[in-house]
């Protein structure tokens, strides 16, 4: 993986050729790195973007020519629809969030990225407070969101250090499927990787990103996790070079790569 920065290649012409082409305002505001889908459409209902002096509407469709503001500030689409794809991959330690503000003051993951030059990082899904690893970003938010629906199922394998007496017959119903209160949950695959007694390290899979669904699988068993760290997403594995609070950009071939993963 290299540092530097993709150069602009041919896909840049053919998104300016897109961007003429009427689309609906979330899928155009997520290409441009606005936020995310899921983000715009809040913003829509809210009410906080405008188009041509009305309030947008979910499903309404511009182009780059169309005067759009968000909370009363211009938005340049064009400028950003011809940026090109960037994915960094950031090694979040514990005790950092996945959003840019905190009423409690606790450091967020933003802080530690670099600045772009058009647009801003979109975090692809979100690791808890406690949680360590794999963290990935783009100033792509239409690919941001492919990336976390749910229906891609791209697999997300994690290291845990688990605490706890863990059967053959605790794994099988790990995989098979257990009911949490937000509906059942699985492991995809559970390899063990280590350690002896109540302090053994696992490697699972999970293929969804639902809040805190690795620790709430194994606390359903009786089990407590001591320590987690995501280190893989769909086909984007954390360096092992890559200390803590360090990032790095993906090269071409990366991010294609996991493009391959999504359909349509």
């Amino acid at each position: 993986m290299k540092k530097n920065i993709p150069q602009r290649d041919s896909s840049t012409a053919s998104n300016k050729t897109k961007s003429q082409q009427p689309e609906r305002i979330q899928k155009l505001l997520a290409q441009a790195g606005v936020g995310s889908r899921r983000q715009v459409e809040k913003w829509i209902l809210d009410g906080a973007i405008q188009v041509n002096g009305d309030v947008a509407k979910l499903g309404d469709k511009i182009t780059t020519r169309d005067i759009v503001k968000l909370r009363g500030k211009p938005v340049k689409l064009a400028g950003k629809l011809e940026v090109d794809t960037q994915v960094l991959i950031y090694h979040k330690p514990t005790g950092e969030i996945v959003s840019k503000r905190d009423p409690e003051g606790r450091p967020s993951v933003f802080k530690r990225l670099p600045r772009l030059k058009m647009g801003r990082w979109i975090a692809v899904g979100r690791l808890d407070l406690n949680t360590q690893g794999l963290l990935m970003f783009t100033n792509d938010g239409e690919l941001a969101n492919k990336l976390m629906h749910p229906s891609q199922q791209i697999d997300r394998e994690y290291a845990v250090r688990v605490m706890g007496t863990v059967t053959h017959e605790m794994l099988d119903r790990l995989v098979n499927g257990v009911e949490l209160e937000d509906g059942k949950a699985r492991f995809e695959d559970v390899q063990e990787s280590g350690g002896e007694g109540v302090n053994r390290w696992f490697h699972v899979v999970v293929a969804e990103g639902r809040n805190r669904v690795v620790r709430r699988l194994w606390e359903s068993q009786g089990c407590k996790v001591s320590r987690l760290i995501r280190v893989r997403y769909g086909t984007v594995f954390l360096p092992p070079g890559l200390p803590a609070g360090q990032h790095q950009l993906l090269d071409k071939k990366e991010v294609q790569a996991l493009k391959s993963l999504m359909t349509d």
